[in-house]
């Protein structure tokens, strides 16, 4: 009897263990493609913020003849040029889509990388700056956002870090062409750095302009067939696809006030809060 009800303990333990055979359901791979693709847009701005850009700032001080204070100002400027673009970011994605806010961060990108290589005085090179700031805070909000709405819920922890790692690629990049053209000329080396960064933006928005649209986004025009189709290809089931779906029109059709009241929370304290 004893070994019978010692039987029967483990009879639904062993009953448990025989789902663990079951075959596991695949991860979403063109979800996490999309969300690679859009991170990469942010391998500039490591690209241009590393320390080694710090560096080629140096080269460009011997070469143009600058001051300490000049290089100090041209090399902290992004940081305050960068407040303009990320301000802007949310309203760009909202009324451009998060794919076509992407393209334009990378054409913002493309032409600062030109603009910088090109610059022949000071008032050039911060200018050049500017609109570098513009596509790297584009990319810095935009990029995150468009990941985790592009994502599943089995694969949204890790897609919505990729553009952090993609960051510190564009760290080592930086890093990289400063030791492979440091024999160059002075006047020629650092422009070869900052001229590197014309070509990826160039296939960066081609690939971008080949991903979805974010779900959310078509949703928020009204275009939820469109939003559906997105959702199947980027979901682990039709029925994760539909559930999708339904939490993105509830969450759209909330009422809300342009965000005023996210500015307030943000600007004044509440009074449970005192």
């Amino acid at each position: 009897m004893a070994h019978d009800g010692a039987a029967a303990a483990a009879a639904p333990l062993l009953a448990s263990s025989s789902d663990n055979d079951k075959p596991r359901r695949r991860r979403n791979m063109y979800a996490f493609g999309c969300a690679t693709l859009a991170s990469m847009t942010t391998i500039l701005m490591g690209y241009s913020t590393s320390r080694a850009d710090e560096r080629a700032q140096l080269f460009v001080r011997e070469d143009m003849g600058l001051s300490d204070a000049e290089i100090e100002v041209l090399t902290g400027s992004m940081n305050v040029f960068m407040l303009v673009s990320i301000l802007a970011a949310g309203w760009a994605a909202d009324v451009l889509g998060r794919r076509g806010t992407l393209v334009l961060a990378n054409a913002f990108l493309m032409a600062g990388a030109l603009a910088m290589s090109l610059g022949a005085t000071y008032a050039a090179l911060m200018a050049a700056r500017f609109v570098t700031s513009i596509g790297v805070g584009f990319a810095l909000v935009v990029a995150p956002v468009y990941n985790a709405e592009i994502s599943p819920a089995s694969a949204r922890g890790v897609v919505s870090t990729l553009f952090e790692m993609i960051v510190n690629v564009g760290i080592l990049l930086s890093y990289v062409s400063i030791y492979a053209l440091a024999g160059l000329p002075l006047h020629l080396g650092w422009r070869v750095m900052f001229a590197a960064g014309v070509v990826p933006p160039v296939f960066l928005a081609a690939g971008v302009l080949a991903m979805p649209e974010s779900p959310r986004w078509l949703a928020m025009r009204g275009r939820h067939a469109d939003a559906r189709a997105v959702l199947v290809r980027t979901s682990d089931s039709v029925e994760e696809a539909d559930l999708r779906l339904e939490e993105i029109n509830h969450a759209v059709a909330a009422p809300h006030d342009a965000g005023g009241s996210v500015w307030r929370e943000l600007l004044f304290r509440h009074p449970f809060l005192l």
